[in-house]
């Protein structure tokens, strides 16, 4: 049995294809496969839409006004490190081995099966997860703008609470009825996107670039003027003194290491995508790389004018951007440009979450460790639609009644985990496999991989002692699926008798 739960998967079974080979698209690709049409500016695209949303317009405020203070640009600093060396491992692996299972794929051919699932049961927790997050977040400034839209026509547009709140919320791990009906804009949101990801992946990557183009529009405009009413006042002490475990001080810099990992969750959405790059030996590690490189720099930016224009202590709202510029009335217009940028944000994340996950699905029903319905690829739209249906299905209605942000460190903690499994699983494949073809190689393999498993296993244990039993009982559920399905459905283990 342990034999079996640790067998790999063989990598040449892997499509790979060389700089300059063709590759069948479009229709005349095989049924079954999935549609490559994606080039390496559409990767970088899909990673900025990904991770540039609920980490600048909502989270860097709640972080510098509980944990960090001014240094939360330090908080950014290590979460990106921790991330630049994951992102090395996952473009080696992107590039080797050019398919849709992202991390789910790469422990499978390095790790065995059993890693695999439990690589891929966190992924899912990711991915699902964080799409009904940000869904929520996205509601209360939609919400928002409506009210902006109806002062200037001379109505109330606003939604009530009945149809723009969660009818359920945690208190101290328990779950409460809070009076109201449903969260209907976040509904509606990822109803629309899931549309979209039905439809097809080129559609979605078209509509995900003029996403990002206005959110980074936005971004850059918020830049070029909060800058000129900084008050260097606001950063003095730089390290806010320590309050208690995780309240400010070297102790908080981590804490809150830990809260903007979420920040950067979605960059490994780009592997997600390597069944559908037109040549992902180059494109993918350019597509990886280049978009945790640009989102890197904007939430830096982004966390130093927004700790200068106001006081950090004042940051901890939904809307920590608007929230800071409301303190300039010179400024209100670019308030109102915040909000916009911050529903588009938002939209992008919400999109490019669920385009990742279904494919992770696909990935593993081909293997046969979930059920082959969610390996069908659409006749005429090229996509997995059952996949899509499910999952915009399921974060919808989890979107629409619970308060998710509470799980927002759980996404962290899932994504972690499987960032450190593929630093080791880089490592492990130098040596077991050494004659595989790889057109991109991490360098300094040991001192990278190695430094890039500690630092998210580190950063994991500062949110797992404090949530370790939502973790566990997400992983006992995984483990009964696995070994109730999977474990006797594994084409795998049918192959090896």
């Amino acid at each position: 049995m342990l034999k079996h739960l640790f067998a790999t998967h063989p990598i040449e079974a892997a499509p790979h294809v060389d700089a300059g080979e063709h590759i069948e698209t479009g229709a005349h690709a095989n049924n079954g496969e999935l549609k490559r049409v994606l080039t390496a500016k559409h990767l970088v695209l899909l990673g900025v839409g990904a991770v540039i949303g609920a980490g600048i317009f909502v989270i860097t405020g709640q972080a510098a006004a509980l944990h960090a203070g001014p240094a939360l640009v330090i908080s950014f600093l290590i979460a990106g490190f921790a991330c630049a060396l994951a992102g090395l491992c996952y473009a080696e692996f992107a590039a080797m081995l050019p398919v849709s299972g992202s991390a789910y794929s790469y422990s499978y051919a390095t790790l065995g099966e059993y890693v695999a699932w439990f690589v891929g049961w966190n992924l899912v927790l990711e991915y699902l997860f964080a799409a009904a997050t940000v869904a929520a977040g996205w509601s209360g400034y939609f919400n928002e703008m409506l009210g902006m839209v109806g002062h200037l026509v001379g109505t109330n547009l606003e939604l009530p609470m009945q149809l723009a709140s969660a009818p359920y919320q945690f208190v101290e791990g328990h779950i409460q009825a809070t009076g109201t009906l449903i969260n209907l804009p976040a509904v509606v949101i990822i109803a629309a996107l899931s549309g979209l990801c039905y439809v097809g992946i080129t559609q979605s990557a078209f509509v995900n670039s003029i996403i990002v183009t206005i959110k980074v529009t936005v971004i850059l405009l918020f830049l070029a003027f909060a800058i000129q009413v900084i008050n260097p006042a606001n950063w003095h002490p730089f390290i806010p003194a320590s309050e208690g475990p995780g309240a400010f001080g070297w102790g908080g810099i981590f804490r809150a290491a830990t809260i903007v990992f979420f920040s950067y969750v979605g960059f490994d959405a780009v592997s997600t995508a390597a069944g559908e790059a037109k040549n992902p030996q180059r494109d993918m590690p350019i597509g990886i790389l280049g978009s945790l490189a640009v989102c890197t720099v904007l939430y830096i930016a982004v966390a130093l004018v927004l700790t200068g224009i106001a006081p950090f202590r004042m940051l901890n709202t939904p809307e920590p951007v608007a929230t800071a510029l409301g303190l300039y009335p010179q400024l209100s217009w670019l308030k109102a440009l915040v909000i916009l940028g911050a529903i588009t944000g938002l939209s992008s994340v919400i999109l490019v979450m669920l385009m990742g996950l279904p494919r992770i699905f696909f990935s593993m029903a081909k293997d046969g460790l979930l059920p082959n319905t969610m390996a069908k690829v659409h006749p005429k739209f090229r996509t997995p639609y059952i996949g899509t249906i499910i999952v915009g299905v399921s974060a919808a209605a989890m979107a629409g009644l619970f308060p998710v942000s509470v799980l927002g460190e759980l996404v962290s903690m899932g994504t972690l985990l499987a960032f450190a499994t593929v630093c080791i699983g880089v490592l492990i494949l130098r040596y077991t496999r050494p004659d595989l073809k790889r057109s991109f190689r991490v360098p300094f393999v040991w001192p990278i991989t190695i430094i890039g498993a500690v630092s998210c296993v580190y950063l994991f244990w500062q949110a797992f002692e404090e949530h370790w039993r939502l973790m566990l009982g997400w992983i006992v559920i995984g483990q009964l699926i696995y070994f109730l399905y999977g474990y006797g459905h594994s084409k795998l283990r049918k192959s090896l008798g």
